[in-house]
């Protein structure tokens, strides 16, 4: 296995309850010093991801600003809800909230998610907009809209999910799951993926790797998407937003003619303050493609902030 990438910027591991789960969160930098003029910055990563992954763009900051980037439920080191057989999307605003209210009760933070936890933190930002000063989503697109028709065939589908046991893929080796990574993302630097392997997987203790994530997140959610719902806490954020996307980016196969870049314009025209950055050879994993050309639009964002 070629070497692994050596991080630049220390982090540690810190264990927090939130609503009765125990929550894994990597952190960064000196979270005392966290104080108006130099706010906390909480980073949420996406669907199948740990909170590790941004090790690279904290490397690329390089700021002393104090940085933490939770694992969500069921993910990474972060406890799944015991014997659960979904996960709900309200689930994790309140995991937000609850971790927000441990470490920044007082004062707004710089919110960031990708992905998944991009739709996420436009939500909550919307839901709770006082909590947050400026918000950056990278590449959480949404869902595609759904027709209330759509609801008796999901919720069969989720029945049926329901007695069926849901498992993730193991691996033979450390090297084959780095492997993995740069086969899903062939931008990914071998270094990187070696790095990001030792976090995504561990040893199952019979020879192989096993994911760091419960299987039952492949299960449907019974719960249809509803565009018009979100869209009204996204008119409710009053933070400045960063949207930042992949110039090679391309939208799941899944969405073919049920989601059209038209109709996301739609509704990111929706937001009141938003700027818009385009980062080169980049795919959706622009956090792992060009680490340092995103910190530096996180650090322009954040530092114009500061000065406003």
């Amino acid at each position: 296995m070629n070497p692994a990438y050596v991080p630049r910027q220390p982090a540690r591991s810190l264990s927090v309850p939130v609503r009765g789960l125990h929550y894994h969160v990597t952190a960064w930098g000196d979270l005392g010093a966290v104080r108006p003029e130099a706010p906390l910055r909480v980073l949420m990563h996406g669907w199948m991801d740990v909170g590790a992954s941004f090790q690279f763009v904290v490397d690329a900051l390089d700021d002393g600003h104090a940085v933490i980037a939770p694992d969500w439920r069921g993910f990474g080191l972060s406890e799944a809800p015991p014997r659960t057989d979904s996960y709900w999307f309200a689930d994790y605003l309140g995991d937000l909230d609850a971790l927000l209210d441990h470490f920044s009760p007082e004062a707004p933070v710089d919110l960031l998610g990708h992905s998944m936890g991009g739709n996420v933190v436009m939500v909550y930002a919307g839901v709770r907009p006082q909590r947050i000063r400026r918000l950056v989503n990278l590449e959480g697109f949404g869902l595609p809209d759904s027709d209330p028709a759509d609801s008796p065939p999901r919720l069969a589908q989720w029945l049926d999910e329901l007695k069926t046991p849901q498992r993730l893929k193991p691996y033979d080796s450390l090297e084959a799951v780095a492997q993995r990574l740069r086969q899903t993302n062939p931008r990914l630097a071998e270094d990187k993926a070696a790095w990001l392997a030792n976090h995504w997987a561990e040893p199952d203790g019979a020879g192989h790797w096993r994911l760091r994530a419960d299987a039952a997140h492949k299960r449907v959610n019974p719960v249809l998407y509803r565009a018009q719902e979100v869209m009204q806490a996204w008119r409710r954020i009053t933070a400045p937003v960063l949207w930042v996307e992949g110039d090679q980016s391309r939208p799941p196969s899944a969405w073919t003619g049920r989601y059209k870049r038209e109709e996301f314009e739609a509704r990111l025209a929706k937001v009141p303050q938003l700027q818009r950055a385009l980062l080169a050879n980049a795919g959706h994993m622009l956090h792992h493609d060009q680490p340092e050309a995103l910190a530096a639009q996180l650090r322009s964002f954040w530092t114009a902030a500061a000065r406003g």
